[in-house]
């Protein structure tokens, strides 16, 4: 099993001017100790589950850019971006952009998204959820042509590009990975089968029936299950007994145990260190067999 770390609270101690400062360290402290990826929450408003909407939010791929400033080997996105919230051509310029500038160490998250609020909060169309996903299609469609440097015209139901160039190409190769976020039944895991790289999958006991649906879609679509990586999210709130890490090792197994390859944690006192160390110290090691 792998270990990602998930950013999703951009509230640091010190307040916006230290910002810059403290996710630096996080992210430098994660890329030393060994966490296979980095990611943030691609949002505009801060989300219930973390805080109020007013709680400070950042923006998805201008954080990434500076993490991959700050990086040398970490693999760095977004967990995960909304469909509607940037036109395909301009995301799969955004991710290639990303990919060269770190090195090749990019991937692309994205999902159909949900969040209503912020997007009339801040005058972004938000589609029906049919749209979203016949959007989503589209989205992976172009970007894939895009990363193939195929630069014919892309005629969609909602896009249309007249010449898809996509110069400099990414570094990854054939592409930047692709993990499709949701365990939709119908329509999620399906465009998984058909065009991701890794699923994501709500840490809940039905991820082996998710997975079953998933194997199921592959058949149909002539893919290798095993060619998709499997992954889910574990929130982490330490407290004050940071070394009790029982708790978190037995719940990663229990993920393993259900098909999961690949786990990003989120912990509640993102800017504090010693839960990284922990995690690197105590945690990876007891998880790296499963």
């Amino acid at each position: 099993m792998r270990i990602g770390l998930s950013i999703a609270n951009f509230t640091a101690p010190g307040g916006p001017a230290c910002l810059g400062q403290e996710l630096s360290r996080v992210a430098v402290a994660a890329d030393h100790l060994g966490f296979d990826s980095l990611s943030v929450m691609d949002h505009f408003f801060q989300i219930g589950l973390i805080g109020p909407p007013e709680r400070e939010m950042l923006e998805g791929y201008t954080t990434l850019a500076f993490v991959a400033g700050q990086t040398t080997r970490i693999k760095l996105g977004t967990m995960v971006t909304g469909v509607h919230y940037r036109h395909p051509g301009i995301l799969a310029k955004l991710v290639t952009t990303l990919d060269v500038l770190s090195g090749g160490r990019a991937w692309l998250g994205i999902g159909a998204g949900w969040n209503v609020d912020e997007s009339r909060g801040l005058g972004v169309p938000f589609p029906s959820l049919t749209e979203r996903f016949e959007r989503l299609d589209e989205t992976l469609q172009i970007c894939l042509q895009m990363w193939r440097g195929d630069e014919l015209p892309f005629v969609g139901r909602h896009y249309d590009l007249a010449r898809p160039l996509n110069s400099p190409q990414s570094l990854s190769r054939p592409h930047p990975r692709i993990v499709i976020g949701g365990g939709g039944e119908q329509k999620t895991l399906r465009l998984v089968a058909r065009y991701a790289d890794a699923c994501n999958l709500f840490p809940t006991p039905e991820i082996p029936h998710k997975l079953e649906v998933l194997k199921a879609h592959c058949e149909a679509a002539g893919r290798d299950y095993a060619s998709i990586e499997k992954t889910s999210m574990y929130m982490w709130d330490p407290g004050e007994d940071v070394d009790r890490v029982e708790p978190v090792i037995d719940a990663l197994r229990w993920l393993a145990e259900m098909g999961i390859q690949n786990v990003f944690i989120s912990v509640s006192d993102t800017y504090a260190l010693k839960p990284l160390e922990v995690i690197a110290e105590r945690i990876m090691p007891a998880v790296a067999d499963l």
